[in-house]
């Protein structure tokens, strides 16, 4: 079954008398753990498309169906519900607080779900483990590293176990060597959940971890291919999670 669902989805944005389709026509499903790859250049489309699906932006028309509810539909009120509870997101930028350290920035998606204080910042220090920053825990972010500051972006952005995360441009301000290690890890932690993740990016390479590549073009869908991800399926981790042969 399909975790979200897009139909007819299109965004039209003016500018004076002109009239820039920025999306034609979306139709996609995508399943529950599975790790999607929006692939385009500047100006395709595909971050108004991955906003769209965040609830962060409205569509010209169509719909976004996310786990039976239609996210279009919502006030900003519900959105925000919505997102606290079933989105975490990964952002080029990091979008750190920089007065907080990094068990608080991570802390950040638990409390606000109401979790007491003393069990989300045993959660954030667990998550900040996972993703190699034990000595970082109490550094804010204009004292730790691009790389480290997106392990940071990384740990809050699963640190609620939502059921989606959308990662715009994860990598775009990282060398390439840290920029495997985040990959690694964001898609690490994506099947180990079987949370479904969402990436934008204009990279062929950062587009080979992902299960099914769909690429946009001027606002139009002009692939969407299955692809084997160079860190293996999600099937196939659960395979082996079994211990079947």
């Amino acid at each position: 079954m399909s975790l979200i669902q897009i139909k007819d989805l299109r965004k039209i944005y003016r500018i004076e008398q002109e009239k820039v389709v920025a999306l034609s026509r979306i139709n996609l499903e995508i399943a529950e753990g599975e790790i999607l790859c929006i692939l385009g250049t500047s100006g395709s489309g595909k971050s108004t498309l991955l906003n769209i699906m965040a609830g962060l932006e409205k569509p010209s028309k169509g719909k976004v169906i996310i786990d039976g509810k239609d996210v279009t539909a919502m006030n900003e009120r519900e959105l925000a519900l919505f997102r606290q509870e079933n989105v975490g997101f990964i952002f080029q930028s990091y979008n750190l607080m920089p007065t907080l350290t990094a068990i608080e920035n991570v802390a950040m998606p638990l409390m606000f779900r109401g979790i007491a204080k003393k069990l989300r910042q045993k959660e954030a220090r667990k998550m900040l483990k996972a993703v190699g920053l034990s000595d970082r825990m109490k550094h804010r972010p204009t004292q730790m590293s691009g790389g480290q500051q997106q392990r940071v972006g990384i740990a809050r952005a699963f640190a609620a176990k939502p059921k989606i995360v959308f990662a715009d441009e994860p990598t775009g301000n990282l060398d390439s060597h840290t920029t495997l290690e985040v990959m690694e890890m964001i898609v690490g932690m994506a099947r180990k959940h079987n949370e479904t993740l969402i990436l934008v990016t204009h990279d062929r390479e950062i587009a080979a971890y992902a299960d099914r590549i769909i690429q946009l073009v001027d606002g139009t869908v002009v692939s969407d291919e299955r692809n084997e991800s160079i860190m293996g399926s999600s099937s196939e981790d659960n395979h082996n999670e079994t211990g079947e042969n």
